[in-house]
């Protein structure tokens, strides 16, 4: 039985779920939040989700059929923190909440203390390593860790949780990020989207498309990336620097001036987030993700995977669970642009014949972490406590 089924009187009364975050921006968080709000519905349950005001993603939420409380949860202020706590006891007072499912840290000290008042169960999602550099920063994290079940998002954040936090292995989950194969499916991208894509961009015809998605931040390496491309004895390519650059508009510069300077002029395009993003997966003869930190799932690797794409990442964080070597992608050394330049070549060099290869072991490795499976894992969690 699916977990979304649930057979009617399995629960003496349906769960009623209050999600907690900062906001509802666009951010793989806020994405999940949606997913899983949807899944709630779904299974006949009650739906709540409390977030910052506004925000570009509360139209997807209100199409999931989940309720949104306007609240100011991305304070880190302890007065503001008590008085969103007293906040939310009320709102799970009013709507009689099963559960509460905090996805950040200044939510969940609220979340938890208002679990403490009413006696509502208390979730949990480590979304990330939070930063250890100091003990007040380490019991500011702990929070993460009260959870009645902890969710980590890959094996990866559940050995860095055992490793830095004390807390029984009993009460955590691991439930990888599931990606959409609905969505992401070969069969399902739109021609007149295609050209679209293809006009925007300027792309040239005979030359194959790398494709470098994720925000403009220092962090994910598309400095790395290019100085990769600039050691290539050739220009027989045409890259595409995908994502937002909001709040990284000097880094943004730097990429730009890196372009030019590295003869790269011609053969590069740094180009703002797309909602075609299928297609743009589609146009690419090559994937590559290679953050210099360590992903805690990276869900890039795994939707271009389900577009039948080989995909470059680094050897470490969640991608090392997601890749498989020589078969699906590559991973290469964080930083290392000369293996990353090998890599890339490598890929661009894949005939026909070896790329449908990758293509179909792509698809099926990406079929293990389907958002369907995501979804299950998680309402089976609420159903353990709920029940």
């Amino acid at each position: 039985m699916s977990k979304t089924q649930l057979k009617p009187g399995f629960l003496k009364r349906q769960p009623v779920i209050l999600q907690v975050l900062p906001e509802m921006r666009s951010g793989g968080v806020e994405r999940g939040t949606v997913e899983i709000a949807r899944a709630i519905k779904q299974a006949g349950w009650t739906s709540l989700v409390a977030s910052e005001p506004g925000g570009t993603m509360l139209t997807p939420l209100a199409r999931a059929g989940a309720m949104h409380i306007p609240m100011r949860l991305s304070s880190k202020n302890p007065f503001v923190m008590w008085i969103n706590a007293l906040r939310l006891a009320a709102v799970i007072r009013r709507h009689k909440v099963t559960i509460i499912h905090a996805r950040s840290r200044a939510p969940a000290w609220s979340a938890w203390l208002a679990a403490q008042r009413t006696g509502c169960r208390f979730v949990t999602t480590f979304h990330g390593t939070y930063r250890l550099q100091n003990k007040w920063k380490q019991r500011y994290n702990n929070i993460m860790t009260r959870g009645d079940r902890v969710i980590a998002v890959s094996h990866f954040i559940a050995d860095h949780i055992l490793k830095n936090y004390a807390m029984q292995t009993d009460r955590l989950r691991i439930i990888h990020r599931g990606v959409d194969l609905k969505l992401f499916n070969p069969a399902n991208h739109s021609p007149s989207r295609l050209i679209e894509l293809t006009r925007e961009w300027n792309l040239p015809e005979t030359l194959p498309l790398i494709l470098f998605p994720g925000r403009i931040s220092r962090w994910k390496g598309q400095d790395v990336f290019l100085q990769a491309l600039a050691s290539l004895p050739h220009r027989n390519f045409f890259a595409v620097i995908l994502g937002d650059d909001k709040g990284h508009e000097t880094y943004r510069e730097e990429l730009e001036k890196l372009i030019t300077e590295s003869d790269l002029e011609g053969h590069v395009r740094i180009a703002p987030h797309t909602h075609h993003i299928t297609e743009a997966y589609m146009l690419a003869k090559v994937v590559v993700a290679t953050s210099l930190e360590p992903e805690a799932f990276g869900r890039v690797v795994l939707e271009a995977q389900a577009m039948g794409k080989p995909v470059i990442a680094t050897s470490h964080g969640g991608p090392q669970e997601t890749v498989l070597p020589n078969i699906t992608g590559w991973l290469v050394t964080p930083g290392d642009a000369r293996q990353l330049a090998e890599r890339i070549e490598q890929a661009l060099g894949l005939s026909e014949e070896d790329t449908a290869r990758m293509a179909v072991h792509s698809m099926h490795n990406a079929q293990k972490f389907s958002l369907g499976a995501m979804c299950e894992k998680t309402l089976a969690v609420y159903e353990e406590l709920a029940s």
